[in-house]
C-alpha cells in the first residue's frame, strides 16, 4: 500500500472536525421559531441540542473498542455517513420526531468520531501532534461558527424554510464521506488491548479536569441554544440577536488556534484557563444584567473566552501522563463527565426559562457557573506537571 500523502491526511482531519459541530449549533437561530411553529415548550425543544450532547457523553469510552473491530479510518467514516444522514432526514419534513431522531443518531456518530479523531492524529502526525491538535480545535470551531452564522441566510435562500436550512449542513458530511474514502483504513495494534483500558476514577486531578470540561461543554451548549433567546427576549431585533450570537461563535475560531499555542509555548495553560474561565463570569452578568450595554464588547470577549475554555481544556490530559493509552483513558473520562452534565444544561437552563418566565435566572445561573470554573482552574494550577507532553512536539 503506497503511503497516503499527510496533505490529505490533514485535509480529512479537518473536514471531518468541522462536521461535528453545524448539526448541534445550526439550531440555535432558529429554535425560537421551531418551537412556535410545532408548538412545543423550550424544554422540549431543547432535547434537539441535549440529546446529541448526551450521546457524546455516555457513548464516548466506547469508541476505542469500536475501532478495534471496524479499523480506526472506517469508524470514522461510518460516523460521518450518520451524520450526513441525520442531517439529510430533515429534508423531509417538519417534525418533532424527525429532530430528535436525527438529533440521537447525529450524537451517537459524534460520540464515536471524537476520541478516534485524536487518535487518528496520534497515528499520522507523530512529531507534529501539537500543531495538529490546534487546527483540529480549530476546525471544530469553524463548523460550530458556521452553523449558527449560515443557517439562517440558507433557510432564507431556500425560500424561508428551515428544515432545509437545517438539512443543508448534509452538503458538508457528503464531502467529508466522499474524502474518507480514499484514507486508508489501518488495524489498531493488537498490544492496544492487551492493556488496561479502565478510566482513571481514583486519580483526583482526573476529578478536577473532568468537572472543569464539564462545567466549560455546559455552558456552551446552553449558550448556543438559548443566547438568541435571550437576547431577542432583551429588546434586540431577531436580526441583531442572531448576529450577536453570530459573533460568539466567530470569535471562538482564533482563540481555538491561539489559546492552546500559547499554552504550549510559554506553559501557563492554567493562568490561561483562570482568565477564559472569568472573563466568561464577567460577560454572562452584563449578558445577565445590563444585556443592552455594549453588546457586541460582550459578545466577542465571551466568544474568545469560552472557546479558548474548550481548546486548551483538550490538551489537559496530555499533561498528565506519558503514555498514549493513559492520556486516551483520562480523555474518555473528560469526554464522559462533561458531555453528560453538558446534555443536561439546554434542558435545565429551558424548564427553568419556562418556570420563571424570563431568561434571568438560567443566565445567572450560568454566571456562577463560569465562576465556579474559574474557582477549579486555580486548583488545577497547584500540583500540575511542569513539563510539556511528549505529544507537543
Amino acid at each position: 500500500m503506497k503511503p497516503v500523502s499527510k496533505t490529505l491526511l490533514l485535509i480529512a482531519l479537518i473536514i471531518a472536525a468541522i462536521n461535528l459541530r453545524p448539526g448541534i449549533t445550526s439550531l440555535a437561530p432558529l429554535i425560537e421559531r421551531i418551537a412556535e411553529e410545532l408548538s412545543l415548550s423550550r424544554s422540549l425543544i431543547s432535547l434537539t441540542t441535549a440529546l446529541p450532547v448526551l450521546c457524546m457523553g455516555l457513548l464516548a469510552p466506547f469508541a476505542p473498542r469500536i475501532a478495534l473491530s471496524l479499523g480506526l479510518e472506517r469508524t470514522i467514516t461510518l460516523c460521518l455517513v450518520l451524520i450526513t444522514g441525520a442531517l439529510s432526514t430533515r429534508l423531509i419534513g417538519d417534525s418533532t420526531a424527525i429532530l430528535i431522531g436525527s438529533a440521537v443518531v447525529m450524537g451517537a456518530a459524534i460520540a464515536i468520531a471524537g476520541p478516534l479523531l485524536s487518535g487518528f492524529i496520534k497515528r499520522h502526525f507523530i512529531g507534529h501532534v501539537g500543531k495538529v491538535v490546534a487546527w483540529y480545535s480549530l476546525s471544530m470551531a469553524i463548523g460550530g461558527a458556521a452553523g449558527a452564522v449560515l443557517t439562517v441566510p440558507a433557510t432564507q435562500l431556500f425560500g424561508d424554510n428551515w428544515s432545509r436550512g437545517l438539512a443543508v449542513w448534509a452538503l458538508l458530511g457528503i464531502v467529508g464521506v466522499f474524502l474518507w474514502l480514499f484514507v486508508p483504513n489501518l488495524n489498531t495494534p493488537a498490544q492496544a488491548t492487551e492493556q488496561p483500558a479502565g478510566l482513571p476514577w481514583r486519580k483526583p486531578r482526573a476529578w478536577l479536569i473532568s468537572s472543569f470540561f464539564a462545567l466549560q461543554a455546559g455552558l456552551f451548549y446552553a449558550i448556543a441554544t438559548w443566547t438568541v433567546a435571550r437576547y431577542h427576549e432583551a429588546g434586540f431585533s431577531l436580526l441583531h440577536s442572531n448576529n450577536l450570537f453570530g459573533i460568539i461563535m466567530l470569535m471562538g475560531l482564533p482563540s481555538a488556534f491561539l489559546l492552546p499555542w500559547l499554552a504550549q509555548r510559554f506553559n501557563n495553560r492554567y493562568v490561561l484557563l483562570m482568565l477564559c474561565a472569568a472573563t466568561s463570569a464577567l460577560c454572562l452578568a452584563m449578558i445577565t444584567f445590563m444585556p443592552r450595554l455594549l453588546p457586541e464588547v460582550w459578545a466577542v470577549a465571551l466568544g474568545f473566552a469560552l472557546s479558548g475554555s474548550f481548546a486548551l481544556s483538550l490538551v489537559l490530559p496530555l499533561y498528565e501522563t506519558d503514555s498514549p493509552l493513559d492520556v486516551s483513558r483520562w480523555t474518555a473520562m473528560m469526554l464522559f463527565m462533561g458531555y453528560s452534565f453538558g446534555s443536561l444544561m439546554p434542558v435545565i437552563t429551558g424548564f427553568m426559562r419556562d418556570f420563571s418566565d424570563s431568561y434571568l435566572l438560567p443566565f445567572a445561573m450560568m454566571m456562577g457557573m463560569a465562576l465556579l470554573m474559574t474557582v477549579l482552574a486555580g486548583f488545577l494550577r497547584h500540583g500540575a506537571q511542569r513539563s510539556s507532553p511528549v505529544m507537543s512536539q
